[in-house]
């Protein structure tokens, strides 16, 4: 964020160095800011510096969260339950069905970090987009600043070459 405003500063100092009637230098230091890209590719850049847990913890999250992770787990739950309701006698896990609690909670206690992992990437992620986004709404500001001092400048050459003509007009009226 430093880096931003120091920038901002740059740019700013770049285009106020010389007044207003040096255009041609304001111009020159003016294309140089439209010059610089300020748009970066965020998920490229975030993508190449994951490490392998990373790349795990955002696989995770993604299938963990999904409808058909959630439906495939119940019908594996449900199919559990009866097989085990059903074998009374020989059943692996009988009722209430304390394996199948430890797993649920071992489940539990592994995908909540990993999933949590991945949010904080995400959270990194969006903060880096929110920056790539304010530098290119500071040089549009800045190219906007610029443009509409132009327009003025357009607008009172506009009214001099008025009054000019008009001057000239009557001018010739008189002789």
């Amino acid at each position: 964020m430093k880096k931003v405003i120091e920038d901002v500063e740059l740019f700013k100092k770049l285009i106020n160095k010389t007044d207003l009637a040096n255009i041609e230098s304001k111009e020159e230091a003016m294309h140089l800011i439209l010059d610089e890209k300020v748009a970066e590719n965020i998920n490229q850049i975030n993508q190449s510096q994951l490490s392998a847990g990373q790349k795990i913890s955002d696989d995770v999250a993604r299938v963990a969260g999904s409808w058909k992770f959630i439906i495939i787990f119940m019908i594996v739950l449900v199919i559990w339950i009866i097989i085990n309701s059903i074998a009374l006698s020989h059943a692996v896990d009988p009722y209430p069905f304390i394996l199948l609690n430890l797993i649920l909670s071992c489940i539990a206690a592994l995908q909540a970090p990993i999933i949590m992992m991945s949010q904080n990437r995400q959270d990194a992620k969006d903060r880096l987009r929110s920056e790539n986004d304010y530098k290119i709404d500071l040089k549009t500001e800045l190219i906007m600043e610029d443009l509409h001092k132009k327009i003025d400048i357009l607008i009172i050459n506009q009214v001099e070459i008025k009054r000019d003509i008009a001057k000239l007009f009557r001018d010739s009226k008189r002789v």
